[in-house]
């Protein structure tokens, strides 16, 4: 007569305590990115905080439902842009006997283009059938203008481009001596074109 044997169980209890073991291990070793993120404003709440803007201060960008650009009231080409936002962010329109007068600016001191580059704001308004590309490419523009002047500043500063700067602050296998002169570079920089972008609700057609 043959012997049935009873198959043994498995402890699952065991497997229990090492999937706890193994998830415990994944969220102590797992690093999680934080994103730099945008540099944007936020539109004012009431046309209270919006009075505070100077008109000059203000550079007004709008694309419509066809991707036509308009820049301070002038419409033109995507390539003319990135120019224009420059001449107005780096225009300097105060006098030289103000207090806030900026004597690192080139611009040509326009009574209608911003005053210093710490009041200027773009602000980039779009359709609801605006095309993605073209809006990206908008904005792309005004950020090469801020690191067009920033390159420039920081060339006369620190004999290198605030671009190879930021890269370089990033770079895993500098010392921490040096992440923190790099970041004393790049807020001096910053300072001095701080890059200030709003963006409105995008309204319908």
């Amino acid at each position: 007569m043959k012997n049935h044997r009873v198959p043994q169980e498995v402890n699952a209890g065991s497997m229990a305590d090492i999937a706890f073991l193994l998830l415990i291990f994944f969220l102590v070793t797992t690093s999680i990115e934080n994103d730099a993120g945008l540099n944007r404003l936020m539109p004012p709440e009431n046309n209270e905080a919006r009075a505070e803007i100077k008109e000059r201060n203000l550079f007004k960008i709008s694309i419509n439902d066809n991707d036509q650009i308009m820049a301070n009231g002038e419409i033109l080409e995507l390539p003319r842009l990135r120019e224009k936002v420059i001449d107005f962010i780096d225009n300097g329109g105060l006098p030289m006997q103000s207090r806030e007068y900026c004597d690192y600016c080139k611009g040509e001191s326009l009574v209608d283009l911003s005053e210093h580059p710490s009041k200027a704001i773009v602000s980039i308004k779009s359709l609801r059938n605006t095309s993605y590309p073209v809006y990206v490419s908008v904005q792309n523009e005004v950020i090469g203008a801020y690191n067009t002047l920033r390159n420039r500043e920081s060339l006369r500063l620190f004999n290198t481009t605030y671009e190879s700067i930021n890269s370089d602050y990033y770079n895993e296998e500098i010392t921490d001596n040096q992440k923190e002169k790099l970041k004393e570079s790049l807020e001096i920089i910053r300072a001095l074109y701080p890059q200030k972008i709003l963006e409105p609700e995008t309204i319908n057609n």
